[in-house]
């Protein structure tokens, strides 16, 4: 073991009295949803757009899907986000006259002046036809505009002080990376999961197939019904059977949430506690009942590549073979 102050300079705690990562060494990462939303919100509230004696106005921001996520490598700032945002509008002059904006791709791939504005109407007439024709040629610009904010607020406001000080300086120096596909092709370890939130990692998927002697309801049930969970586990059980409600399991080592229901699929947000923050794998259950078996296929993407080996081993010891010993769910005739 190496005496205190001697080795690899990346271990030295002690040339920060905080003993966070030294000289920025680390991969560092910093989830923006949550702030981007907010700030997306209140950056398109109440929005007027006016001209050529012309005023519309937003007056909801409908839909504001998808993720932002900040990582420190090395002292250098790596920006990744991708929003679909579509927002109401109405004719400050005929409140008839009402329409949406769609942008749905809002990402760090895209310049902002390459990002898609959409603007549609509710009602097609005269009136509002030209009003459209007013958004879609000046409008735009408006819009736009917003969009920087957005940007530039993440890059600046957000990210303030990701970046430590380094040993005998009291600067911080940001090095901000170029977003977009330049940093993704440097990074070719690391592969972008549209099916995640949070951290950007090197992902694969996980594919299985096993046979249970039981109704396909039945196999429905072990995952729906939170005594047959807590049976099978062995332990308490957290378990919202919904769209969009919460699971946790094995002393909360697996989390996530159902994202689709049905007696034929189940699909889930999944993470393993260890995993980094933020990112979920997307566990696809396919159910097919035969004429005397049920069928289950297993696609569980955006594993981290590191974890592909243990994940297989583990659905196996912790939730097939259990399942099967626990129900009789696997004998075959």
């Amino acid at each position: 073991m190496a005496k205190w102050g001697e080795g690899d300079p990346r271990w030295i705690v002690e040339e920060r009295p905080d003993a966070t990562n030294v000289n920025n060494w680390h991969w560092t990462e910093k989830n923006a949803c949550a702030w981007s939303k907010d700030k997306i919100k209140e950056l398109f509230k109440d929005l007027e757009i006016s001209g050529d004696k012309i005023s519309c106005s937003v007056t909801e921001i409908e839909t504001c899907d998808g993720e932002a996520v900040v990582n420190n490598r090395k002292g250098k700032l790596i920006f990744f986000y991708e929003w679909n945002i579509v927002l109401k509008w109405v004719s400050d002059d005929d409140s008839k006259i009402e329409g949406k904006v769609t942008i749905p791709n809002l990402s760090e791939e895209n310049d902002i002046s390459e990002v898609s504005i959409e603007f549609s109407l509710k009602t097609s007439t005269d009136e509002g036809e030209k009003v459209k024709h007013f958004l879609h040629t000046k409008g735009k610009n408006t819009v736009r505009q917003k969009l920087e904010q957005y940007v530039s607020a993440l890059k600046e406001e957000f990210s303030k002080g990701m970046i430590l000080p380094k040993k005998d300086s009291n600067q911080v120096v940001t090095k901000v990376t170029k977003t977009g596909i330049n940093i993704k092709e440097k990074m070719n370890s690391t592969v972008i999961s549209k099916d995640t939130v949070g951290a950007k990692i090197s992902t694969t998927t996980v594919s299985q197939q096993q046979k249970f002697q039981c109704r396909g309801q039945e196999f429905y049930n072990v995952f729906t019904t939170i005594e047959m969970v807590q049976a099978f586990t062995g332990g308490p059980v957290q378990l919202e059977s919904k769209k969009g409600g919460k699971f946790e399991m094995f002393n909360g080592n697996i989390s996530g949430e159902f994202v689709e229901l049905s007696p034929t699929k189940i699909i889930q947000k999944w993470r393993c506690r260890h995993w980094p923050n933020g990112h979920y794998s997307l566990v696809n259950f396919d159910i097919s009942e035969k004429s005397d078996h049920t069928e289950v296929n297993l696609t569980q993407t955006g594993v981290p590549t590191s974890e592909e080996a243990s994940t297989k081993q583990n659905w196996d010891r912790y939730y097939w073979d259990p399942i099967k010993r626990t129900f009789s769910f696997g004998y075959f005739m």
